[in-house]
């Protein structure tokens, strides 16, 4: 895992890491959220059969996390991004938007 500079974390984060997880500078990050990399395939077979995966997690500099945000595998959040409280990250996210939701989509741009 990389943390950069000056972030600020408040209680309940959670980061399942089987995969790299990096979070940038400046990045506030607010009660119980949670980064998880480890996943496991839809289908049933494989599931079954003990099958997971891990995709690394990218969070820009600048970026806020609202309070409850659950960032799935495989996610890069861009620079100076805020994501609303409760939101559901499972794609990307562009560089200096608004997002909100579940699944989370962009607002607007800040």
């Amino acid at each position: 895992m990389r943390l950069g500079r000056n972030v600020f974390a408040n209680y309940n984060l959670t980061i399942l890491d089987c995969a790299p997880v990096t979070i940038g500078d400046n990045v506030f990050i607010a009660p119980n959220v949670l980064l998880t990399t480890a996943g496991h395939p839809v289908e049933v077979g494989p599931r079954v059969e003990g099958w997971e995966f891990a995709k690394p997690i990218t969070i820009g500099d600048n970026v806020w996390l609202g309070a409850g945000v659950l960032v799935m595998p495989g996610v890069t959040i861009g620079a100076g991004t805020t994501i609303g409280a409760g939101s559901v990250v499972t794609r990307d996210i562009p560089a200096g938007v608004v997002a909100v939701g579940n699944p989370c989509r962009v607002l607007r741009s800040i």
